[in-house]
């Protein structure tokens, strides 16, 4: 059985190797957990998947093996309210979604919304319960006309396939190469800039060389202190802030946040559409507090990893002529600062907000990409792992 369970996670998609399938046998071996499929499930994921971006990809097959079990995830995850919404106009029909408006989609998911807190356990039958069988408007298998159906979507016996909605609850969504990113999915792909090393203080316990020296040390306690594992990679941020970037302000502050957090040692600047002369580091001071972009240049050593934030959405002139920038007239062109900081900083990229395929009705885009050498990527998951494994090289 749990051989067939083996291969439906490798036809999911889910790396897993006979290394970490012979750890989860050992484990079911030692009895390490109680004869639970819950238990079972928590056990396999841990011991199988190595990456939690794979975490959507076992869950789904975890439940297509093991048909008819109950759900494993919590019940009281919030509920995608604009999920729901999208494929409500995309599969009800006219006739549904006037039958709906007879008690009001609002009022319904309110009251979905406070059975998830009260309901404590499973329930079955009943008008009132999310559960099954019953005439509650929530649940699966039931017979009320306007309701929302939790639960599985495949085929089942009972039911009159009449539900407002199907929700697959699940404890994590599906990790989408082309989906926006809040912080922790920007977090996770960020983490693949890093480079470790020790350095600084010895303020730490080195245990394996405290043993291994202790042993050589006829037992005598030999404690040997080790610097701090952390990781030493230099980020220099250059963001674009004010004007078109207003559409982009909730993602860029993610992406800046969980930067912030991923990189210890991180520096940024902002500009407005193009980089010129000066930045500056805070937005109500920009006028007073300037910082002379030749000094930003030369203050950051060569290893530093560079990346631009913005949409590249402007006027080609902004970028090409001198006196383009529509606050001042300066006099180098910014195309000019742009290749100054990519031969300052070899290793840098540019992260663009922007959809991906609006990028080729911009003309400022293209003009932009060609100088960064077509180092920009889209704000996405994928386009910021594929970002981080540049400059990681």
């Amino acid at each position: 059985m749990l051989i067939d369970f083996f291969f439906t996670l490798r036809d999911a998609k889910v790396p897993v190797s006979i290394k970490e399938f012979l750890t989860l046998l050992e484990a079911l071996q030692q009895q390490v957990i109680a004869p639970s499929l819950d238990e079972f499930y928590y056990l396999a994921r841990l011991t199988l998947v190595k990456d939690e971006a794979h975490f959507d990809k076992f869950d789904r097959a975890f439940g297509a093996f093991f048909k008819g079990i109950e759900t494993v995830f919590d019940a009281k995850a919030d509920i995608p309210l604009d999920w729901l919404l999208k494929r409500l106009e995309r599969e009800l029909t006219p006739e549904q979604k006037a039958q709906l408006q007879k008690l009001g989609y609002d009022k319904l998911m309110e009251r979905l919304q406070e059975l998830l807190k009260e309901q404590k356990e499973r329930h079955e039958g009943g008008n009132k319960w999310i559960g099954t069988g019953g005439t509650s408007p929530f649940g699966n298998g039931g017979t009320n006309p306007q309701g929302i159906r939790i639960g599985k979507e495949e085929k089942m016996r009972g039911g009159n396939r009449s539900a407002v909605k199907v929700w697959d609850q699940r404890t994590y969504r599906d990790y989408d190469g082309e989906r926006e990113l809040g912080i922790r999915n920007i977090k996770v792909a960020l983490r693949r800039l890093r480079r470790f090393a020790r350095q600084g203080a010895p303020d730490e316990l080195a245990l394996d060389e405290t043993i291994r020296s202790t042993a050589n040390n006829a037992g005598w306690l030999d404690i040997r202190m080790q610097p701090e594992r952390r990781n030493r990679i230099k980020v220099l941020m250059l963001l674009d802030v004010g004007g078109t970037m207003d559409d982009h302000i909730e993602r860029t502050e993610e992406l800046f946040s969980a930067a912030k957090a991923e990189f210890k040692h991180m520096e940024f600047y902002y500009f407005h559409n193009c980089v010129y002369d000066h930045l500056w580091k805070n937005n109500r001071r920009r006028h007073a507090e300037r910082f002379p972009t030749w000094d930003v240049l030369r203050t950051y050593p060569p290893d530093t990893r560079l990346i631009f934030v913005g949409d590249a959405t402007m006027s080609p002139y902004e970028i090409l002529a001198p006196g383009g920038s529509v606050e001042y007239a300066n006099d180098e062109p910014g195309a000019e600062w742009l290749a100054r900081f990519c031969h300052s900083f070899p290793k840098f990229a540019w992260l663009n907000p922007e959809p991906e395929h609006l990028w080729q009705y911009r003309q400022s885009i293209a003009v932009i990409r060609q100088i960064m050498g077509n180092r920009m990527f889209p704000v996405t998951i994928d386009g910021l792992e594929r970002a981080m494994r540049l400059l990681s090289k």
